[in-house]
C-alpha cells in the first residue's frame, strides 16, 4: 500500500468519528425486544425509542433529548457508572380518529432508551432538567487516573 492510500483511510476514518450519529424515533413491533438493554414490552403496546443526543463537554457526559408534552415528574431517570436510562410517556390530550388524520408522525405512548456511556460517570452527582421541552442530563466524568495525594501525620 502507498502512503497517499494509507492517509486517506486514516483521513476518511476521522470523518466517520467526527460526524454525528442522526437517530430516529423507532416503533418496537409488539412483543419484540430492542437490544438487551432494553425492558419487556407487552403485548398489547407499543414502545417509541427515545433520539438521544450524547455529548461530552468538559469534565461532564451530557444526554440531551426532546421530551415535549411529557411532565418532568412522568419521567424516570436512572443512571450507573456505565449507562443511562430514561423512560417516560407522551399522552394525547385528546381522542382523535384515525380516519380524521391527515398526516400522524407523532409517537404516543411509552417511550425509553439506554444508552452505554463512552467513559465512567458519577451517578451521584448528576443533574436532569427539563426547559423549553429539552431534557439535558449532565454526568460528571469519573477520572480513576487522577492520582490522589495523601499527607502524612506524625504522632
Amino acid at each position: 500500500m502507498e502512503n497517499n492510500e494509507h492517509n486517506d483511510i486514516f483521513v476518511e476514518l476521522a470523518k466517520v468519528k467526527s460526524e454525528p450519529t442522526k437517530l430516529k424515533v423507532e416503533r418496537e413491533p409488539k412483543g419484540v425486544r430492542a437490544s438487551e438493554e432494553d425492558t419487556e414490552i407487552e403485548d398489547d403496546e407499543t414502545e417509541g425509542r427515545l433520539t438521544v443526543d450524547v455529548y461530552q463537554d468538559g469534565d461532564d457526559i451530557v444526554v440531551q433529548s426532546t421530551v415535549a408534552g411529557v411532565s418532568p415528574d412522568e419521567l424516570d431517570i436512572h443512571i450507573t457508572n456505565e449507562s443511562v436510562t430514561v423512560k417516560g410517556e407522551r399522552q394525547k390530550t385528546e381522542e382523535i380518529a384515525d380516519k380524521d388524520y391527515f398526516y400522524q408522525e407523532c409517537f404516543w405512548g411509552r417511550f425509553s432508551r439506554s444508552v452505554i456511556l463512552p467513559t465512567e460517570v458519577d451517578p451521584e452527582r448528576s443533574t436532569a432538567a427539563v426547559k423549553n421541552g429539552v431534557l439535558t442530563i449532565r454526568m460528571p466524568k469519573l477520572n480513576r487516573q487522577r492520582a490522589k495525594k495523601v499527607k502524612v501525620k506524625a504522632d
